[in-house]
């Protein structure tokens, strides 16, 4: 049911992928050396999906909305690594993961958006 779920909502699967080529863009960081922002963006681009995976089982619609504005934060936050990253010239370039971070914004704030129109008129 899990599985069928997933393959249904592409949210779940943009988070997902975008998550494991945030691991995979941070161990390119680590062998650099380049340990804080590795950190930094590992946590907050690791944490988008696991808030709007949460955000699945939530108890109420409010609910819904709070996780994915969280989610929402961190994207927010990840972006920011991201763009050092691609200013500083010593760095390796992220552009496939600001492609992937705008497109599950635009998501992200469709699917707020679109929560809170349906709480309010209820």
């Amino acid at each position: 049911m899990q599985e069928r779920r997933q393959k249904e909502n592409i949210i779940l699967i943009k988070s997902i992928q975008f998550a494991v080529e945030i691991i995979a863009f941070c161990e390119k960081l680590e062998s650099e050396r380049k340990y804080v922002i590795a950190k930094q963006l590992l946590r907050s681009g690791t944490s988008v999906g696991a808030n709007i995976h949460e955000a699945q089982n939530c108890e109420s619609k409010r609910d819904f909305i709070h996780k994915l504005k969280i989610a929402a934060k961190e994207l927010d936050e990840t972006q920011y690594w991201l763009m050092l990253c691609e200013k500083v010239n010593s760095y390796p370039t992220p552009s496939s993961l600001i492609e992937q971070q705008i497109e599950i914004s635009k998501i992200l704030n469709k699917i707020i958006a679109t929560s809170k129109r349906t709480l309010d008129s209820n």
